[in-house]
């Protein structure tokens, strides 16, 4: 893997057929500086974003192009930082673009973000014979397929030349022992060879399950500087074994990162994720 600057901070999404991953932020949903945690995959001439948080189309403005110019998405979960910029993305493409964007998601998902989320600042801006509009009026579905045996819930599309498949984790609210008592949320897996976690508490049977199977060559993973709540503490990362934590690049922090950069090198993490940089991965023969 390669890190890789774009030319003027202006992001392409295109390459030359290999696999890049490009963080529109790395923040936590609270960040002032680093942006929210979202990412965009990019293999050739495919592209697929993974979350659209409350900054993300300033960031995307800044890095010159428009929420219009990504046509396919994936959401991990539906808080503000993850979706708080879907609003954005469905009224442009409806009354400027004029063309709905592709969105990977299943039955179950799709309820929660629409009824629970999108629909009250989407639905009502037009009536169809006395109808309001659906979701269907805003996006074109993938549905992903199921995959069995797997260690836990997954599910796997293909986005052009891009392998996706996400399962189920362990987020909100802050007491389950299983993923399947949890709300709906999402990690990620890459061409099965790097792992995004999406927001999660620390869950090591997650970690050691997937790597078992693909050896993953980098782990995104969620981190803050403290133990408790919602996400994954650095000093519960910290007790994985130590082959595990050196291909771990930790994503959603805080703005006080400076301040822990001490604990990222006690625990041989390989580092904090930057925003607004390519990891480049060679394609494979």
């Amino acid at each position: 893997m390669k890190i890789r600057r774009p030319r003027k901070k202006k992001i392409s999404l295109e390459n030359k057929g290999n696999l890049s991953i490009f963080f529109t932020g790395v923040g936590s949903a609270f960040s002032k500086r680093n942006y929210q945690t979202n990412l965009i995959i990019i293999k050739g001439k495919d592209h697929l974003m993974i979350d659209v948080g409350t900054k993300t189309p300033q960031a995307l403005y800044e890095l010159g192009i428009s929420v219009m110019d990504i046509h396919n998405f994936l959401i991990t979960h539906s808080h503000a930082d993850h979706i708080g910029g879907l609003e954005e993305v469905m009224l442009m493409n409806r009354y400027v673009r004029h063309e709905k964007a592709n969105i990977v998601i299943n039955h179950i998902y799709q309820h929660y973000l629409w009824d629970m989320s999108l629909r009250g600042g989407a639905a009502f801006n037009e009536e169809h014979e006395g109808e309001d509009l659906v979701f269907t009026d805003f996006w074109n579905i993938i549905r992903p397929k199921w995959i069995l045996d797997y260690p836990r819930e997954t599910m796997e599309t293909d986005i052009g030349g891009i392998n996706v498949k996400f399962f189920r984790t362990m987020h909100i609210p802050d007491h389950p022992k299983s993923w399947r008592s949890s709300f709906w949320s999402c990690g990620v897996i890459i061409d099965e060879r790097v792992m995004f976690s999406g927001d999660s508490r620390f869950d090591p049977e997650l970690i050691e399950s997937f790597d078992k199977m693909f050896n993953f060559e980098i782990i995104f993973h969620d981190c803050q500087f403290f133990t408790g709540g919602v996400h994954t503490g650095i000093d519960e990362l910290g007790t994985l074994p130590e082959e595990t934590r050196k291909k771990m690049i930790l994503v959603h922090y805080g703005d006080n990162w400076e301040d822990n950069l001490s604990k990222v090198r006690k625990y041989r993490f390989k580092g904090l994720a930057e925003p607004w940089v390519y990891y480049d991965f060679p394609a494979k023969d």
